[in-house]
């Protein structure tokens, strides 16, 4: 009697933990979900009156709109370009063999742990010395670099997924390896290059710290416009704005895992 009573007791000391630990990380978002409907000009917990004019404020200010046409512009430009790369490395390295195979797939994946700072001062330095003006090509590129990463994880996985067997038949019935590409192999891969492009197209779009480096006021995105704000006031807005990014982007998650089923992509679930 005694192991399975201890058992049980683990059993839900682990699930304490856990609600414990996701309870400490939601609590920040929570704070600042309900400091967002302050009526008030300062930013203040709990508010003492509730008001909409901060989601107002969002939707009206004038750098936050230019923000946010750039930010989209960069996003689908970034995303759509490590999509293509990225996928197209990402089959290289599974099919094929080479001397060189993992320096190439160390390069591709350092920026999952070079500082974006670094990142974006060195497209910064790269620009200034060809004499490149901080256009969107200079930022489109940085946050290809960036995001490159996510997509070759991402198709490297729902390679690794697919069932060869497939390619195989469609070989033995005379297709040719052009055609199995684009009639079995891409269409099977098809949740993962969502998936892929998705998370590129979420952490371009959130991407800040690089951005900062090699944006100008004509192609400052929007968490760079939203930097110049803090700068300026101390109002609610970035409170009303956060909760409109946490919104957005749980939304997005959530439908692409009821209609592409995140778990397999990403390797959480074993496909049978």
């Amino acid at each position: 009697m005694a192991q399975p009573r201890s058992g049980r007791l683990l059993f839900w000391c682990g699930r304490l933990v856990v609600v414990a630990v996701l309870g400490f990380m939601i609590l920040p978002a929570v704070v600042v979900g309900i400091a967002a409907f302050n009526a008030k000009a300062l930013l203040s917990f709990p508010p003492q009156q509730l008001s909409l004019r901060w989601f107002v404020n969002v939707f009206t200010y004038e750098d936050f709109q230019v923000g946010f046409r750039n930010g989209l512009l960069v996003t689908v430009a970034a995303s759509s370009i490590a999509l293509v790369t990225g996928a197209a490395f990402a089959f290289v390295l599974d099919r094929y063999t080479f001397n060189a195979k993992r320096v190439v797939e160390g390069l591709l994946l350092a920026p999952l742990v070079v500082p974006h700072f670094t990142v974006g001062l060195g497209f910064l330095i790269l620009a200034a010395q060809i004499d490149m003006s901080r256009g969107y090509g200079v930022v489109i590129l940085a946050h290809v670099v960036l995001v490159l990463p996510f997509v070759l994880r991402s198709v490297q996985i729902s390679l690794s997924n697919l069932n060869p067997k497939l390619e195989l038949a469609a070989a033995s019935l005379g297709a040719r390896p052009g055609r199995v590409l684009l009639t079995v192999t891409a269409p099977l891969l098809l949740p993962g290059l969502f998936s892929g492009w998705l998370f590129a197209a979420i952490l371009s779009f959130n991407e800040f710290t690089a951005s900062l480096f090699v944006t100008s006021q004509q192609t400052q995105t929007l968490p760079v416009a939203m930097y110049n704000y803090v700068r300026e006031y101390a109002d609610p807005t970035m409170a009303a704005l956060s909760v409109l990014y946490i919104v957005a982007t749980a939304t997005l998650l959530a439908v692409a895992n009821r209609y592409l089923g995140l778990g397999k992509v990403l390797n959480v679930e074993h496909t049978r």
